[in-house]
């Protein structure tokens, strides 16, 4: 048995926070905060995406508990308020290019594969 138990509930809460990160455009957005806090206008030139969008994207990560934004004037700059998160988005990165690669014989899917191919970054070990 594992050293910590897990209630059914606790499994719950881990998969509700990894259906958060089942968007390229929040991993992105994780990713994009590594390096500390950005506005949403800068976030949205980074992902390529219009402001509303980002918007959209980054309200579910902060209803996820991932980012906070704190006022500066009348911008409002986002960070990571989980920087862990960072570490299990890395560990997947590498997993992802490594079957993209043709690593560990193992398969990838066609999600996978389009990502990869349209250039998605995933968390990325720094």
């Amino acid at each position: 048995m594992h050293p910590i138990a897990r209630t059914a509930d606790d499994y719950r809460l881990h998969a509700e926070l990894c259906k958060v990160l089942t968007d390229p455009k929040r991993l992105m957005l994780l990713d994009a905060l590594r390096d500390g806090e950005r506005s949403v206008g800068d976030l949205a030139v980074l992902l390529g995406c219009s402001l509303p969008n980002a918007s959209q994207h980054l309200g579910v990560l902060r209803g996820a508990g991932l980012v906070s934004g704190r006022r500066s004037g009348t911008t409002v700059l986002y960070a990571l308020a989980e920087p862990d998160i960072l570490q299990a988005c890395d560990v997947v990165g590498r997993i992802v290019r490594g079957r993209t690669r043709g690593g560990a014989g193992a398969s990838v899917t066609g999600a996978s594969r389009r990502a990869a191919t349209a250039g998605i970054p995933m968390a990325a070990s720094r």
